[in-house]
């Protein structure tokens, strides 16, 4: 046959000539492989003599097979036979994969993949003399015979998969160990949500706790939305019939959600209107629907949205602005009631006590301009009412001519206690006059009366709202400028304390007085963040001017609750600073209008900063302030725009204020002014 033919000798040198072109021991390898499995598997056995052993089942054998076995032993070494049999004998038909993972020799190689060489091997084994049945020998590792395991390799295996197993549970414990982290971190973050900020939109609210909250809402408004579309689409393809059915049920479900935010708030034949435009939605899509008009619809609805947006945030910036420069009509009529009778008291009546210590330096002095009556006795109040000696306490008022005698009369019908108290009249002043001061003298000219007069001036949402704060009717009072001029106005002091008419009072504040101003004239509380209230944000640093003389990143500081050194302050001339800045800004190029700009410039250098706790601002903008700090603040300051008396003050802040007002006067109910 011809499988034995390769097994002669010439067989085996013809193979040996083209070594130089295939590998030999792979020629070698599969040529006698198959006929010594086929003779070890018929249970013949190969004795170290070359001796010829027949099994029980066989007393003789084939001549051929002898010639065969002894190239066999020519070929392999001992150890390979034994191998052979032995697994032949013992577990069944041999697999390849363990000549491949058991180095027997240097010389043997498996070339191909490391996998297995073959799932299933089968042989022919044709007799000279008759023909032979195929032997089909399995070495995948089904079939009946168990497969070859090597001990060591089991062992690697089930310590990779304990490996594995064990690195698959420090993950999953470390994974774990995360989401706790965040989901603590998470909870520290909401405590610190302040759920007024976000109102109905606070994540943290219970209405929000289920997902599906308000889910029937959301759904109205969705078929509302793309009932717009689709009713666009209809009436461009003249689809009427269906342009007339999406607008009737357009209108309806309208009418139904209204300004609703809840399920609960809607109307029980909610559901019926959904269903039935979900019904005509359900039409309009197949006989309507195309991606791309569809797209464009939306995107167009979009961009009108952002557009109303924009509108309504300028809108609610104007009308805040204008808000902020009105006066309650209850503010107003206490001011013409108590004006009225003053002017009717005598003039022996008009005094107030204990004048002598107005010009005490050794009493504790302070200074407030105002023309708001309300909210100048919320300062005296406030303070008085927390000072631990209110008898050393004197506190100098200035308003104007209109608020002199409203502001006169509430002082003598409610005078603070022990504390010393005296009004004047701006407009009394004569000394400050247009020749003395640039701010009048601005303010008389073309140029100011045509920003703030003309009539065609810009006043539309889209032109002047960003710039309407700066045309309050505050910038033109010389009670706003005043604080320039502290040691003309009291010339006999040394230190005074400067309050606006916007704080409130909750602590002693004699403290202050022996606070340490290292020389300079200012002590203030700064207001700078990382990047906020820093000078860039109230000078225009493109004008040499300034760029040359002040840093950007120098920190900004409050107006409002100041300790000015009056000595200090006439020694390096501040009154002086102030003017000649002021007088090159003429053409507000430097800055817009304001104290605060003009204060930081003047003041540069000479500003000693307080603690926080001194003076704790916002109350007026920003409705996220911390509780504590407000608790423990000295003085608490409503900048911005909702004063406390105005209508649009935030509630949450409102009660620091309101607890200073005797509610029950006479003169406060008959104007109808409440809590």
């Amino acid at each position: 046959m011809a499988l034995k033919r390769g097994l002669s000798s010439a067989g085996v040198q013809r193979n040996r000539a083209f070594g130089s072109r295939f590998p030999v021991a792979i020629l070698i390898f599969f040529s006698l492989l198959v006929p010594l499995i086929f003779f070890v598997g018929r249970g013949l056995h190969i004795s170290d003599e070359n001796d010829i052993l027949s099994s029980p089942g066989e007393k003789n054998v084939d001549w051929r097979e002898r010639l065969a076995l002894q190239h066999v032993k020519s070929l392999f070494s001992k150890e390979v036979i034994d191998v052979i049999a032995a697994n032949t004998n013992d577990m069944g038909p041999l697999s390849l994969d363990f000549f491949r993972k058991n180095n027997l020799s240097a010389s043997w190689k498996v070339i191909g993949e490391k996998t297995s060489i073959t799932d299933k091997i089968n042989f022919t084994a044709v007799d000279a003399r008759q023909e032979t049945p195929k032997v089909k020998v399995d070495v995948s590792s089904g079939g009946d015979h168990a497969q070859l395991v090597d001990p060591a390799k089991l062992a690697r295996r089930q310590l990779r998969e304990k490996r594995r197993e064990k690195r698959a549970n420090e993950l999953v414990q470390r994974d774990d160990e995360s989401i706790v982290k965040l989901e603590n971190a998470a909870i520290e973050r909401s405590k610190s949500v302040d759920s007024s900020v976000l109102g109905k939109y606070s994540i943290w609210r219970k209405e929000n706790e289920n997902e599906n909250s308000d889910s029937t809402v959301r759904l109205i408004r969705d078929q509302i939305i793309m009932a717009r579309v689709y009713l666009s689409i209809a009436k461009m393809k003249n689809k009427l019939d269906l342009f007339q059915q999406l607008q009737t049920r357009l209108k309806e479900s309208q009418r139904s959600v209204g300004d609703v935010t809840a399920d609960a708030d809607l109307s029980q034949s909610a559901p019926e209107k959904i269903k039935a435009m979900g019904q005509v939605l359900s039409k309009a899509r197949e006989q309507l629907y195309d991606c791309n008009l569809v797209t464009g619809k939306l995107r167009a609805m979009l961009q009108t949205a952002d557009e109303q947006v924009r509108s309504l945030k300028k809108q609610s910036t104007f009308l805040s602005q204008l808000a902020a420069k009105t006066i309650p009509n209850g503010i107003h009529c206490l001011s013409m009631r108590l004006t009225i009778d003053y002017y009717l008291l005598s003039p022996e009546k008009r005094k107030f006590p204990r004048s002598e210590n107005l010009e005490n330096p050794n009493l504790y002095h302070y200074a407030l301009f105002s023309d708001n009556v309300l909210a100048a006795s919320v300062v005296v109040n406030s303070t008085v009412t927390n000072a631990k000696d209110p008898s050393k306490h004197v506190f100098h008022l200035v308003t104007d001519k209109l608020n002199f005698g409203a502001m006169n009369m509430w002082f003598l019908l409610n005078p603070p206690g022990k504390a010393t108290i005296h009004v004047e009249n701006v407009d009394e002043f004569k000394w400050l006059n247009s020749s003395y001061c640039p701010v009048l003298r601005q303010l008389e000219s073309a140029a100011m009366k045509n920003y703030y007069f003309k009539a065609d001036h810009p006043t539309t949402l889209s032109s002047g709202a960003s710039n309407l704060k700066y045309r309050n009717p505050k910038y033109l009072s010389m009670l706003n400028h005043l604080r320039f001029y502290l040691p003309q106005v009291y010339p006999k002091l040394d230190k005074i304390l400067f309050l606006d008419d916007d704080i409130v009072v909750q602590k002693d504040l004699t403290g202050l007085w022996a606070v340490d101003l290292h020389g300079k004239v200012n002590g203030a509380v700064e207001t700078c963040g990382e990047s906020f209230h820093r000078f860039d944000k109230y000078l225009n640093f493109s004008n040499p001017h300034i760029a040359r003389n002040f840093d950007p990143n120098a920190c900004g500081w409050a107006y409002g609750m100041n300790m000015f050194d009056l000595k200090e302050w006439k020694k390096k001339d501040i009154t002086g600073i102030y003017h000649k800045w002021q007088n090159m800004n003429e053409d507000r190029t430097l800055w817009k209008l304001g104290t605060l700009p003009p204060g930081l410039i003047t003041f540069y250098g000479l500003t000693h900063p307080l603690q926080k706790s001194w003076h704790v601002l916002g109350l007026g903008y920003n409705p996220s302030l911390d509780r504590s700090e407000l608790d423990n603040a000295a003085v608490v300051h409503y900048n911005g725009n909702m004063k406390p008396w105005l209508e649009l003050a935030m509630t949450k802040y409102r009660g620091y204020w309101t607890k200073y007002i005797k509610y029950d006067h006479p003169y406060i109910r008959s104007c109808k002014l409440s809590e």
